[in-house]
């Protein structure tokens, strides 16, 4: 596949993804679904990789889904005009949970990978991007980085679920609850993510914390990794997953939903989005330097 959202390197046994476009903050479309998902099954036929590196190019990781596509999506998928959101269908619930999968299958592809992956996350992460990166093994962010699932407001909930898993049934509530940014420092304290670094050192520390492990044999990771999985796997994580997915698509389709999306094609979605995130004071609608310490 000749890769246009994504790029790739390998040295030192470390297979590097980055997304690549920068100049729309990294977010995601069909388009870099796919090429993601060919690039991690790429990896893991690769004799020559032990580790996969997920990486970004510019000034945010991942800041969600592209909404510009995916409102459109939305208000035409009844087979109407993209003006109107009013209904021809009746909703499909299936049909959407199917469309849904496609990226969580992707996503998921990071956790189910057998080599293990690692995501180097540097300034927004934030929706959909959080569905994508709670999957990889380990997260490492600059300590400038943000989180946070603002969709848990209006129009989303986390398809992929491992809010959970990853941080505890307590802060998982906090956060989803309020939609509110978590600061890297914090997402670190709770366990949503490992570490942080410096912002200039994310890349080398990044990449050295995989060649570290690239020098284990891949069938020693392959085997610690399912094992620690496992664990979470029997926690439920594919009934969460399946349960995170289908509430996606009816938050998307309940009467506040259908009113975002119809601000959406009457604003624009970047305003709509701040509409909101006004009340919080958060994400694109406070300055960038706030920070929530709970």
């Amino acid at each position: 596949m000749d890769y246009t959202t994504i790029r790739t390197e390998t040295t030192d046994g470390v297979r590097s993804i980055w997304l690549a476009r920068a100049e729309a903050y990294n977010t995601i479309t069909p388009a870099l679904r796919d090429e993601l998902a060919d690039a991690i099954d790429v990896a893991n036929w690769d004799t020559d990789v032990h580790v996969i590196l997920l990486r970004a190019e510019g000034p945010a990781f991942c800041a969600g889904y592209g909404l510009d596509w995916s409102t459109v999506a939305q208000a035409a998928e009844s087979g109407g005009s993209t003006d109107t959101v009013e209904p021809k269908r009746v909703w499909d619930s299936v049909g959407d949970l199917r469309m849904i999968g496609t990226f969580v299958d992707t996503y998921m592809k990071l956790w189910y990978s057998s080599k293990p992956t690692i995501a180097a996350v540097n300034g927004w992460c934030i929706g959909g991007g959080t569905d994508m990166v709670l999957c990889a093994d380990l997260i490492i962010a600059a300590d400038d980085a943000v989180f946070g699932y603002p969709p848990s407001r209006v129009w989303g909930t986390p398809t992929t679920a491992m809010w959970v898993y990853r941080m505890g049934l307590e802060n998982a509530k906090r956060y989803l609850l309020t939609g509110d940014e978590i600061s890297a420092d914090e997402a670190a304290r709770i366990g949503l993510i490992l570490e942080t670094v410096p912002a200039g050192d994310l890349q080398d520390h990044a990449h050295a914390f995989a060649t570290r492990m690239a020098q284990v044999p891949t069938n020693q990771l392959v085997m610690l990794k399912l094992l620690c999985n496992q664990t979470v796997e029997n926690m439920g994580l594919s009934s969460s997953r399946t349960l995170g997915s289908l509430f996606d698509g009816i938050a998307r389709h309940t009467q506040e939903g259908l009113d975002f999306v119809s601000r959406a094609q009457e604003v624009g979605f970047r305003d709509a989005v701040r509409e909101r995130d006004d009340p919080f004071g958060d994400y694109g609608s406070g300055p960038r330097s706030r920070r929530h310490e709970h």
